[in-house]
């Protein structure tokens, strides 16, 4: 490897049940880097099995951060992740040059190699948004803004439901429109970045997320969601595998359509975390067939980054 400038941030993303945990955990040794993980339901420390946190074996494998250190009752967002990330890489990187970020979080990620906006954020507001983005498409976004701020409606990218959240929270936050307060350049960073995004043919993403409901049912998911009961009108709460079964727990429906619930609304979020990721500038996709294979060829796009020869992606295969 060529002597690296600027310390490295490997960001890998891409859909829930895709294999990060795995990939990132083999990148780690080959690298001798930490983990953070940038899953903002995994920071939970009673949201084990229904996030698919990191066995204790996977933990000890490598060194991981941000895993299990809030209780539920505590609120946190995404500029909050970014301040703390990046408190902890200031005085990681003064002894290593290479860390790792793991999640699906796209929005986590831009937090923390670009920066967000010093405008108001609100995860309760942004989840209201991301929920209207799941039930009615795009094309909502895209009317409430030209309604609220046609001047930036104009210059956003319509396509990319990322920007178009932003915007909107801002706006009902603020009360003024995104335009008159945005930033005019992202924010510098003493590191790089390097986005790669993990994807594998959709009917093989579907079946490992029906599997790993399974195997969570099988883990004891039930009893932690009874355990949380007290705490369902949290926003943290408010979460695929654990809605469904409050549902259950309250009567509204038996245990198997509370399950096959789960696993419909998991594949839901999974495309959506693919719509987003493909908005996501100077992401690189992985084809995943295998573990090895996938980290050889994250491997040979940090080497061709750090050389200076990589050639920007911006498509994946469906």
């Amino acid at each position: 490897m060529e002597k690296i400038k600027k310390p490295l941030l490997i960001v890998l993303l891409g859909p829930t049940a895709v294999g990060k945990t795995k990939v990132a955990i083999a990148l780690a040794k080959r690298y001798n880097s930490c983990i953070i993980s940038s899953d903002s339901r995994q920071f939970y420390k009673q949201m084990r099995i229904g996030t698919a946190r990191p066995a204790e074996e996977e933990l000890s494998a490598a060194e991981h951060h941000f895993i299990g250190f809030l209780e539920i009752t505590e609120p946190y967002s995404a500029g909050k992740f970014e301040k703390e990330a990046l408190d902890f890489l200031e005085v990681y990187f003064r002894n290593n040059k290479i860390a790792i970020m793991a999640g699906g979080s796209g929005l986590y990620a831009e937090a923390v190699c670009e920066g967000l906006d010093d405008l108001p954020v609100d995860d309760e507001t942004r989840q209201e948004l991301i929920q209207l983005f799941e039930e009615h498409g795009i094309e909502k976004l895209q009317s409430l803004l030209f309604e609220a701020d046609p001047e930036y409606y104009e210059k956003v990218d319509k396509k990319n439901p990322q920007r178009l959240i932003r915007a909107l929270e801002v706006i009902k936050l603020s009360g003024n429109t995104y335009s008159s307060l945005r930033m005019s350049k992202s924010t510098e960073r003493s590191f790089e970045c390097i986005k790669i995004a993990l994807d594998m043919p959709r009917e093989m993403l579907y079946d490992r997320i029906d599997q790993r409901v399974n195997q969570m049912m099988k883990e004891g998911l039930l009893d932690e969601v009874k355990s949380l009961l007290p705490h369902k009108d949290l926003n943290a709460l408010n979460t695929v595998g654990y809605k469904e079964l409050f549902e259950f727990l309250e009567g509204n429906c038996t245990e198997a359509e509370a399950i096959e619930q789960i696993q419909k609304n998991t594949r839901r979020f999974a495309k959506r975390q693919l719509t987003w990721l493909r908005r996501l500038p100077e992401l690189h996709w992985v084809h995943l067939t295998s573990d090895e294979r996938a980290v050889e060829e994250i491997s040979r796009l940090v080497e061709a980054f750090i050389s200076g020869n990589l050639i920007p992606q911006t498509s994946m295969q469906d």
